[in-house]
């Protein structure tokens, strides 16, 4: 049960505290119910998943009662239990996803499917030709959970209060970013294909064609990377620079939804776009 607290605690704290969220350290506790059958729930199903409280005493969802003022277990049901109503917004389930995804460098299901989608949703929001796109690993919180998806997953994946950004930038410069993620991590890529070995950047191709150093390529960023985030730099150099003001949380809870309302579940593979030679 206390970790159940914790993991409720994280979600509140995340909704209330956007500013704060990026020097946050988060992480989701795995649920262990063995005492109550108490697991991780929806809008829809608090009391079969949570239990209920009836005068004095609580009814887990195994059928085991415990009264107050006999153990903490009562006092901890009750607060779980009363804060629900307030949480059952965050608990809608909004989507399907057909499997578990997390992130993993240098590339994953779960971060391809999140910088395509930004990507998507940039030239959407500007009217620009998006050829590449550039995130960070750090900006997704907490994995895809297999079936069903809560709007508070969504806002858990991605809490912090960046926008995406739209940056025309030449190729040679955007080598240089690609080139200096292969001396160190690959962060999050999309419309790019990018293969290293020993720390150097030895091809990268967009659209199957080799960078062009004096083309200006469309690239979708978010606002930490703009000047500095985990040390990149997309702008500097920049040709031309669009902010949309979106969050990226609304943005990735609006993709999700259109693609509910489409009938279509979450499903995402890798597709081989960064490759570390040994």
């Amino acid at each position: 049960m206390k970790r159940i607290i914790i993991l409720s605690l994280i979600t509140l704290f995340a909704i209330s505290s956007f500013a704060q969220a990026q020097h946050m350290s988060w992480s989701r506790a795995k649920m262990q119910g063995q005492r109550t059958g108490v697991k991780s729930t929806n809008a829809e199903n608090v009391n079969a998943d949570m239990g209920r409280i009836e005068g004095n005493k609580y009814i887990a969802p195994n059928g085991r009662i415990f009264k107050k003022n006999h153990g903490v277990t009562y006092d901890v049901a009750k607060a779980m239990l009363d804060a629900q109503p307030a949480m059952k917004e965050v608990k809608t389930v909004i989507a399907k996803s057909k499997k578990a995804m997390s992130k993993k460098r240098p590339e994953s299901a779960l971060s391809d499917w999140f910088i395509d989608e930004l990507m998507q949703a940039c030239a959407e929001e500007t009217g620009k030709k998006i050829d590449v796109g550039i995130a960070n690993f750090g900006g997704i919180r907490v994995d895809m959970p297999k079936g069903n998806v809560l709007l508070d997953d969504i806002i858990s994946m991605f809490p912090f209060r960046n926008t995406i950004c739209y940056v025309g930038l030449k190729g040679k410069d955007l080598r240089a970013i690609l080139e200096s993620m292969a001396a160190h991590n690959f962060e999050v890529l999309g419309g790019v294909r990018c293969v290293a070995k020993g720390g150097k950047l030895i091809d990268a191709e967009i659209d199957g064609k080799p960078i062009d150093d004096e083309k200006v390529y469309g690239v979708c960023t978010i606002s930490f990377l703009l000047s500095g985030g985990d040390g990149i730099y997309v702008a500097k150099n920049a040709v031309e620079l669009i902010d949309t003001g979106k969050y990226i949380m609304d943005i990735m809870i609006e993709r999700v939804k259109r693609l509910t309302a489409e009938g279509k579940m979450i499903d995402y593979n890798t597709d081989g776009r960064v490759k570390i030679l040994d």
